[in-house]
């Protein structure tokens, strides 16, 4: 591979990265209005019911997905045939298996409401199943073409923003189901959003006829894929299954809150997978694994960086945050910072994985089923403690976030690993400047919250303790390439070119 197109490659995920940062931006400003009704009006027992039920639901749109958010890119890369065609092909295996499992939750609504204490509005729920597949699938489609703002729009504006309104309006029509049904409103919308661009960048299917067989194999093929995004998706999930049977629906609720404000800084890392999957899959036909392993370190460094300091900023301020939802939730401060931990630490799992669910796909599994049973043993085993010393039901939703930390550490270190020991070359994403970046933020946001009132403290402590970490990593961590994430004219000739590849048919790989 030529230097111009490595240059094109770090361009390309630079472009998704500064895209999707504005995606963050957006998506906190428009979480925390949700989070303060549901938590002002609802109250915590109803947010976690709720959340009990966003657990089963959203599992089984991943679950409909079938492994197609990163298997699309492979076979549009690959496939002769218009890529409508491929693009049609994933949205009828994903609907059909959407609209199957969504009736037999309907038919035995106990797997989402184990209390059978459901109503028929309840039981709508499983509405959201379909569209939110064929979602997924419209914008894996459109971040093959680099269109990353069609995500930022679906994810960050249209759905937390119609989550907000609805709930907010539903609660004086319908308080017992407003959550839900306002849940269902916001996925259709997203869907809406994301359909329309999709048609505009891909057009209509020509000359398409469904073909079973066809259809069937790309199923199979893609069945390790499925496990693998379902096991990464449950990893993230599963701690909250847990906790339901431990705890009551107010800690559910309580941690649930945690579980959205440290799941923010997840959203910046998962824009770069499907920009990750063509870049990673151009390589690996040319063998370039040494442009692979240095892919994955720029990106690992850039997610881990950003990760970092946002929980570093948003962690010091912490019980503000959540105070902001109510008084009841401030004891879920020790969840909130396991979850921070856990999303940093699991940066180099997310990265490693992008390349090797392409080349150990099965190997990946067993590394992902794997973690997940770590998961499950250690948040039983730490729940368990913290019940043994009478730490109620906020000390077990704060053993649930470590054993969610536990598990992603020792996948990340698993995972770069066994990729090191593919490429023959080294994978670590950290850097000691991250070290040096965080004892200043933290001395500032310290303080901040010590000595200024509260609402200061998240107005000014905050951005404060962030400010500092961004320069002092700018200076002391970012290299040329590093700052191309946010010097949006860097190499612009480069992404030029690669907005006119979009236009047409994506890069070839």
């Amino acid at each position: 591979m030529t230097e111009t197109n490595q240059q094109q490659d770090i361009a390309a995920l630079a472009k998704g990265g500064r895209t999707n940062f504005l995606g963050f931006v957006l998506r906190l400003i428009a979480r925390v209005p949700f989070l303060f009704i549901a938590g002002r009006l609802y109250g915590a027992a109803a947010l976690g019911r709720f959340a009990s039920a966003l657990v089963v639901v959203e599992l089984a749109a991943q679950l409909c997905t079938l492994g197609q958010k990163r298997g699309l890119a492979q076979r549009l890369s690959e496939d002769p045939e218009h890529p409508a065609n491929a693009v049609a092909d994933a949205m009828l295996l994903s609907g059909v298996l959407a609209v199957v499992v969504s009736l037999l939750l309907y038919a035995f609504p106990i797997a989402i409401f184990p209390l059978a204490d459901e109503t028929v509005s309840d039981r709508l729920v499983v509405l959201s199943i379909l569209p939110s597949a064929l979602t997924e699938i419209a914008l894996a489609a459109l971040a093959y073409r680099y269109d990353i703002g069609a995500t930022v729009r679906a994810r960050s504006l249209v759905e937390p923003w119609t989550l907000s309104i609805m709930a907010g309006a539903l609660y004086f029509v319908n308080k017992a189901d407003g959550l839900l049904l306002a849940f269902n409103l916001s996925i259709l919308t997203a869907f809406l959003t994301a359909i329309w661009p999709l048609v505009k960048n891909y057009g209509w299917p020509q000359h398409w006829r469904p073909d079973p067989f066809h259809i069937g194999r790309i199923a199979v093929a893609n069945l390790p894929l499925a496990a693998a995004d379902a096991i990464e998706w449950g990893t993230r999930r599963f701690d909250l299954f847990i906790l339901r049977f431990f705890a009551g629906e107010a800690a559910v609720g309580v941690y649930y809150v945690a579980q959205q404000f440290a799941s923010l800084p997840q959203k910046f890392k998962t824009s770069f997978e499907p920009v990750l999957g063509p870049v990673i899959t151009r390589n690996l036909k040319t063998r370039n694994y040494t442009a692979i392993a240095k892919q994955v370190c720029q990106v690992g460094f850039w997610i881990t960086a950003m990760q970092f300091g946002i929980a570093l900023a948003m962690g010091i301020g912490g019980t503000g945050l959540l105070g902001l939802v109510g008084p009841s939730f401030v004891g879920g401060i020790g969840a909130l910072w396991f979850l921070f931990a856990a999303e940093v630490l699991a940066a180099t799992a997310v990265v490693s994985e992008a390349v090797l669910i392409y080349v150990a796909r099965m190997t990946n599994l067993v590394v992902s089923l794997a973690t997940l049973a770590v998961q499950a043993l250690a948040t039983v085993l730490l729940i368990k403690l913290a019940q043994s010393m009478d730490l109620g039901d906020m000390g077990s939703a704060a053993a649930a976030g470590a054993g969610l930390m536990v598990a992603l550490g020792l996948s990340s270190l698993v995972k770069s690993q066994v990729l090191a020991r593919f490429l023959k070359q080294s994978i670590n994403n950290w850097r000691w400047a991250l070290l040096w970046a965080a004892i200043p933020a933290i001395a500032v946001g310290a303080t901040g919250m010590h000595f200024l009132p509260e609402w200061a403290a998240l107005l000014i402590a905050m951005p404060a303790s962030l400010a500092v970490y961004g320069w002092v990593i700018w200076h002391m961590g970012f290299g040329p390439e590093d700052r191309m994430l946010f010097r949006k004219n860097a190499g612009a000739e480069i992404e030029a070119e690669l907005a006119g590849e979009g236009e047409g048919n994506a890069p070839t790989v």
